[in-house]
């Protein structure tokens, strides 16, 4: 099932398998970030955190990521959250 993405703050999409292979876990994001349950999404082979506030959070994160040996673009991707509220954008593996 496709998830819902947020127009109001940016979403980090992180492939399962990667996020598995460099060992990282939901409690690491929700101790660092105070997720709720809303706020981080695992779909098939997806994994959907945010919509993620703060000025230096997505930046951050994405920092924390590529010292984890993760490759934005191939592993993971943001999507900025800027786009008008009459858009609703879903997103989903495209494996599955």
């Amino acid at each position: 099932m496709p998830l819902t993405l947020s127009h109001t703050a940016p979403t980090l999409l992180i492939k399962k398998s990667a996020f598995e292979r460099v060992g990282l876990t939901r409690a690491q994001f929700d101790e660092a970030l105070s997720l709720t349950a809303d706020e981080f999404r695992v779909e098939a082979g997806l994994i959907a955190i945010g919509p993620l506030v703060g000025e230096d959070t997505l930046s951050d994160l994405i920092a924390q990521l590529e010292e984890l040996g993760l490759a934005y673009y191939d592993d993971f991707f943001e999507f900025s959250g800027n786009w008008p509220d009459w858009l609703k954008l879903f997103v989903m593996d495209a494996g599955v």
